[in-house]
């Protein structure tokens, strides 16, 4: 069984990606890693070149800036990191330059992969997720956040990431997938206020900037604000190892009331008093076809 890890990054240091965790956090899983580093504006590619590993490949990528819809382009450079890959591998580990694996699931995510490494009806992995916003302390809980994800894939010719790099499908269809008792870390939004800023605007500027007048507000704005989120936990676990150092070296402060919640309707106010009391997402909108 080989195992292929793959992701892309552009600009990592100009919006405070924590893509050298998310690196490392894979790479004992992998027997390559595949790095596409697309023409940024800071130092991207050194930073990835100081991480010491023969398993990492590195491959240079232009962005079709032009691609400003939906988050199109995500998929476009995660097709191209995917492309890199040996024709030998097994399996395709994806993870994006804002997560990172916990080496706690590492035992877990191993037998998952040679357990069905010779089943052709499973064609990817699901893992669960645990998205945090502000600080290393919390994590969102509501329907704002998917609570699953395909993260690795049967090394097949016809994979395609799909609309905004957030699962993969083959032919356009959507993968056998088996669930796994393993997370990804989202790390995403934790930043301070100045690089969450940045990374808005950039966010806003991939999924609508073709269309400027719906995001002017977010252009324009002069600084982030994190207390408009709808619904926020304590979180109580450990971080991955690879992550100590970032979360001891946090240099901003966000307190929030967890008792606090803002949801935009009494449907999603029901939804997430459902989701808390029985322990399933009803009406969720799966993005793969989960085998049992």
């Amino acid at each position: 069984m080989k195992v292929s890890g793959f992701t892309f990054v552009r600009n990592a240091v100009k919006f405070d990606y924590p893509v050298v965790e998310s690196i490392r956090s894979v790479l004992p899983l992998c027997d390559e890693l595949i790095v596409s580093v697309g023409d940024s504006e800071d130092e991207t590619l050194a930073l990835i070149q100081c991480i010491d590993s023969p398993k990492i490949k590195i491959f240079h990528s232009v962005w079709d800036d032009s691609l400003k819809e939906g988050g199109r382009i995500l998929a476009v450079e995660t097709d191209k990191a995917y492309a890199h890959i040996s024709p030998d591998a097994t399996w395709a580990f994806y993870i994006q330059a804002d997560e990172v694996v916990h080496e706690n699931d590492y035992a877990a995510i191993r037998a998952a992969m040679e357990q069905y490494k010779d089943d052709q009806k499973v064609e990817g992995l699901l893992f669960r997720y645990r998205h945090f916003y502000g600080s290393y302390d919390y994590l969102g809980d509501s329907r704002t956040w998917y609570n699953q994800e395909i993260r690795i894939v049967r090394h097949l010719p016809d994979v395609r990431s799909y609309k905004d790099a957030q699962g993969f499908r083959i032919n356009g269809r959507k993968l056998r997938v088996k669930a796994i008792n393993a997370y990804i870390y989202h790390y995403g939004w934790v930043k301070d206020l100045l690089h969450a800023m940045n990374k808005w605007k950039n966010t806003a500027k991939l999924y609508h900037g073709n269309h400027p007048e719906k995001i002017k507000h977010v252009i324009d704005a002069e600084w982030f604000d994190y207390s408009g989120i709808d619904s926020l936990k304590h979180f109580t676990g450990t971080h991955p190892e690879v992550m100590k150092a970032r979360v001891a070296s946090k240099n901003w402060e966000f307190e929030h009331d967890v008792n606090k919640k803002q949801f935009k309707s009494f449907r999603k106010k029901l939804l997430y008093w459902i989701e808390q009391k029985i322990g399933k997402r009803l009406f969720d909108y799966r993005n793969y076809k989960l085998i049992k």
